[in-house]
């Protein structure tokens, strides 16, 4: 697999328009539509906080699962917010992110933040 066409999306923001007009929905379109080998997709600060409360991005994460979307949560922003429990009985991964996403970077993976 060619590591130039890895690409990993660091959600941030606690802007649910933005998640839903922007990031998910580019996530969601480039793993069905193949754009990416690979998506590694990063729920990090407040975001993990707004998907822990909202039903909508909640659907929205398992449609982009099914897809093949890989789902992470940095589990030390989701334990300042005391979300890693709400998150993982939806189906995310909840791990310390600093190492995997130094990792992506260093092995040249494509990285977008919102």
């Amino acid at each position: 697999m060619n590591q130039d066409n890895k690409l990993a999306v660091v959600w941030t923001s606690a802007d649910k328009e933005v998640a839903e007009k922007m990031v998910f929905m580019y996530a969601y379109n480039a793993a069905k539509f193949g754009w990416w080998d690979e998506i590694n997709f990063i729920i990090w600060g407040p975001s993990s906080k707004l998907l822990s409360e909202d039903k909508d991005l909640q659907e929205y994460i398992l449609k982009m699962k099914e897809v093949g979307v890989n789902v992470y949560a940095c589990k030390a922003c989701a334990d300042m917010y005391k979300v890693s429990d709400k998150l993982s009985e939806i189906g995310i991964e909840v791990k310390y992110m600093g190492k995997p996403l130094t990792q992506y970077l260093q092995e040249g993976h494509k990285v977008i933040t919102f």
